[in-house]
């Protein structure tokens, strides 16, 4: 079974995030996963090109998308990369595959909850099963899902990157996502 990560950093907080669900996914026996970073340098006049990911998303069971929250959404160079992946809505070459998603900003809310909609909605047109955290929210801070999300995974980096529960909770939704894969697989 194989999962595909997905995702933009703008300050290296989400590549770290991304970091941590990729090692959530890869604590699942039998889970292939594997980072796939949007790079700017793939974005020509406002358009994202590159084949080579969007054909290791096309094979992936599941994928788990990421990005910083920027102005109450997803960063541009996401949305670039959405954006590229109208021909597999078209022919709902995505449908039936898992979805997941998270997202850093630095405070504890800054609207990323947009974000996670939107990922969501990305999921829905392609036809994909969306998969949400599955983590109450601890009662104390120190808590695993300490920002109360369903949705997927926030992470809070203000001035520094988000701390080890954030991690952790980033890791659960990897460990989630993969092992509701091996159930539809």
């Amino acid at each position: 079974m194989k999962i595909a990560i997905i995702y933009f950093s703008g300050t290296g907080n989400t590549a770290q995030m991304a970091q941590a669900v990729l090692s959530g996914a890869q604590s699942v026996s039998g889970t292939e996963a594997e980072l796939l970073a949007i790079s700017g340098s793939d974005i020509i006049e406002g358009r994202y090109v590159n084949d080579s990911i969007l054909e290791k998303l096309d094979a992936a069971d599941a994928i788990i998308f990421g990005s910083p929250t920027y102005m109450g959404g997803p960063a541009a160079q996401f949305k670039a990369f959405a954006d590229a992946t109208g021909g597999r809505w078209y022919t709902q070459g995505w449908t039936g595959k898992l979805a997941a998603g998270f997202t850093v900003s630095a405070s504890p809310s800054g609207d990323k909850l947009g974000t996670l909609q939107y990922f969501n909605i990305l999921a829905a047109q392609h036809g994909m099963i969306w998969v949400g955290l599955g983590q109450l929210p601890q009662l104390a801070p120190e808590g695993i899902n300490r920002l109360g999300a369903y949705l997927g995974v926030m992470g809070q980096a203000a001035a520094a990157p988000p701390n080890d529960l954030d991690f952790a909770t980033g890791k659960a939704l990897g460990e989630r996502v993969a092992k509701m894969a091996q159930k539809l697989v």
